[in-house]
């Protein structure tokens, strides 16, 4: 399971330089709207000191990352969900992925446009969010009638189940409030996850700043204030720096970051927060012809971490052979780790653990 992340937020804003800036690229980012129509989509291998320690140990024919995806999506205006600006478009793209990163201007800058003719992060943001609301609106109603017509396939009981749950949905909809922050169990989340609701997607807020950090405050104080009240963690990057580094080669990029004062690149914070939202974690198998590195959610058990590889490993589970990384690493390798009594037998409902090195055994 690879991260993707859907990069949004008003027009003219930085979403593409913050794309250019995280992936490298050179997406074209000018001063008007819409400059980004079709979305930009790169994916990347995630930087995991691990999984270098791993392959200095093993010494395997091939070094396999995680990787996440980042997808640039146009920007969004009042009266997208009924296709302003395009946004009928580019909410179909938003649907497509797992986590949300909302850039939000946080600078003044006359040479830069606002489609608002005013810089305010809180304003920003009630327009994007109002229309993922309206999107989410209409798919919801939709669902409604959809499964209303076919009453008659259910069986007894499941009906009033899901269409009750569609009808809180609606209700905290036309309430003009996010999916989020509605208290959904787990249960009724899976019935409904095939509809991609946009407000219940998880996301971060991106605070993209003048270089001149006094120059930010009080935006950011806004931004900071509404992110508390919504539970919503925020980055803050100044993109165009950001995306000028991406372009440097490492060592120099190095030398810069810390004559700036940055202890890490906003690739590295966005992607930290990305799996922190989604509740992700890594662990690794480890032989001769590969080493690689697995993202999984937290709480996965041996046996469906087995079937990320394949389902046969799943379906004919016998038992994970589990070593933590700092015993691998300290015992050098699986040899010096058996030998000092560090290699674990665990069964299909072991708990994976962050970081992980398991061999799987299975019969089919």
């Amino acid at each position: 399971m690879g991260l993707k992340c859907g990069i949004i937020g008003m027009p003219n804003i930085g979403k593409s330089t913050l794309f250019n800036a995280l992936t490298g690229a050179n997406v074209q980012a000018e001063n008007f709207p819409f400059c980004t129509i079709k979305p930009h989509s790169k994916i990347l291998a995630i930087s995991d000191m691990r999984l270098e320690k791993l392959a200095k140990i093993v010494q395997p024919q091939r070094v396999v990352p995680a990787t996440v995806e980042f997808v640039d999506i146009a920007g969004l205006v009042k009266g997208a969900s009924k296709g302003e600006g395009l946004g009928s478009q580019f909410l179909t793209h938003i649907r497509e992925t797992e986590a949300i990163i909302h850039v939000v201007r946080c600078f003044e800058d006359d040479n830069i446009i606002h489609v608002n003719n005013t810089v305010n992060p809180v304003d920003d943001i009630s327009t994007v969010q109002s229309e993922l609301i309206l999107s989410d609106l209409d798919t919801c109603e939709r669902a409604l009638q959809r499964i209303i017509k076919k009453q008659g396939s259910y069986k007894d009981g499941d009906f009033k189940i899901e269409r009750g749950i569609y009808e809180q949905c609606l209700a905290h909809l036309e309430n003009f409030s996010m999916l989020s922050t509605l208290n959904l169990s787990t249960q009724d989340q899976y019935l409904i996850r095939d509809l991609n609701f946009l407000t219940l997607k998880p996301s971060i807020y991106v605070a993209n700043v003048h270089e001149d950090s006094y120059k930010n405050k009080t935006y950011l104080d806004q931004l900071y204030n509404l992110a508390s009240i919504e539970g919503i963690e925020v980055v803050t990057v100044c993109a165009l720096i950001e995306s000028e580094l991406s372009k440097l080669e490492n060592v120099t990029r190095e030398e810069l970051m810390s004559a700036l004062g940055m202890q890490s690149t906003s690739l590295q914070r966005i992607i930290q927060a990305g799996y922190d939202l989604l509740h992700l974690q890594t662990y690794f198998t480890a032989g001769t012809q590969e080493v690689r590195a697995w993202t999984i959610s937290i709480g996965t058990i041996a046996s469906e971490a087995a079937g990320k590889i394949h389902s046969d490993f799943q379906r004919g589970f016998i038992r994970a052979q589990t070593i933590s990384f700092d015993d691998f690493i300290t015992f050098n390798g699986e040899k010096g780790a058996k030998e000092a009594g560090k290699v674990r037998s665990e069964g299909k409902e072991y708990i994976v653990q962050d970081g992980d090195i398991m061999h799987f055994l299975f019969n089919v």
